[in-house]
């Protein structure tokens, strides 16, 4: 292996982002300090943090980044409704001190905790008995203001009890969209995400489109939320739907993403990807960032 060659293999890896991930601030395994460092060790030149309805780890993530040298961008998945289905719009880049969207994502996080009343009230009827507090518990630490609770970690608690095998199969016969506990509250569009997150100074990006199994839908919410970029590499997206969503991309004009999704390791099994598995490099994390200046 000649020396040129060595010197590009080393710029590719260094020059890898991942832009999607989960922190202890909404329902990952890891703190965002944790993240970062893996980040890191994983030889990736910077990430987002992406949390759910919250930017609460934002800050530590950002000073861990500048510690170690590490590029860091602002990142937040907000959850919309459109079409009968759950669509998460990406916020990237935004001004985590815009006091507006702050507020907003607040919101947010009161109509998770009311969905996930209503999800534990579905599983007392199933004869499933897991309480808030079980769930809250987060690994023995109280929650932190802005941090919010999620299915995975009702999952979590599922499974202690013996209610499911294992993560997935919480999901399957409990918390997925169809399953039997699964609650959906009145959400905001993807239209008012991507609009939010532009007030803020950021750029909205379509999450993992093919996680919705609905290509018509997908093309539906574009047409009518305009983001500024759709998510093209995901755990969850095979080969084909690669391909399908960059011709989509170049389609309506749109910047492209990736990331793994990182909620870290429950169960003894990662969920989603391993992080740094998926990702883009530094030209497109430029792309993002010149769309915010528009």
């Amino acid at each position: 292996m000649n020396d040129a060659y060595k010197e590009k293999q080393t710029l590719e890896q260094t020059s890898r982002y991942d832009l999607h991930m989960h922190s202890t601030s909404s329902d990952g395994m890891n703190t965002p300090t944790e993240l970062v460092r893996l980040a890191a060790e994983r030889g990736l030149a910077g990430l987002a943090l992406t949390d759910h309805d919250t930017a609460a780890g934002v800050a530590e993530a950002a000073d861990e980044a500048k510690r170690l040298g590490l590029d860091f961008v602002p990142g937040v998945e907000i959850s919309t409704r459109s079409g009968g289905k759950d669509i998460h719009m990406l916020g990237y880049g935004f001004d985590p001190a815009d006091v507006t969207f702050m507020e907003r994502l607040t919101g947010l996080r009161s109509v998770r905790d009311q969905r996930n009343d209503r999800i534990l009230e579905r599983l007392r009827e199933l004869g499933v008995e897991i309480t808030l507090e079980e769930v809250q518990e987060r690994s023995g630490r109280p929650l932190k203001p802005g941090e919010s609770v999620g299915r995975p970690h009702m999952a979590d608690v599922l499974v202690r009890k013996g209610y499911a095998v294992d993560l997935r199969d919480a999901f399957d016969k409990y918390l997925a969209e169809g399953a039997a506990a699964y609650v959906s509250p009145p959400r905001i569009s993807p239209r008012e995400a991507a609009h939010w997150i532009r007030e803020a100074g950021g750029v909205p990006v379509l999450a993992h489109p093919g996680l919705y199994g609905d290509d018509d839908l997908v093309r539906a919410v574009l047409d009518d939320a305009k983001p500024s970029g759709i998510e093209v590499r995901h755990p969850d997206h095979g080969a084909e739907d690669e391909v399908r969503y960059r011709k989509l991309a170049d389609e309506y004009g749109l910047l492209t993403s990736a990331g793994s999704d990182y909620h870290g390791v429950r169960q003894g099994k990662v969920f989603h990807g391993e992080l740094g598995a998926y990702t883009v490099g530094s030209a497109e994390v430029e792309a993002l960032r010149r769309a915010t200046l528009r």
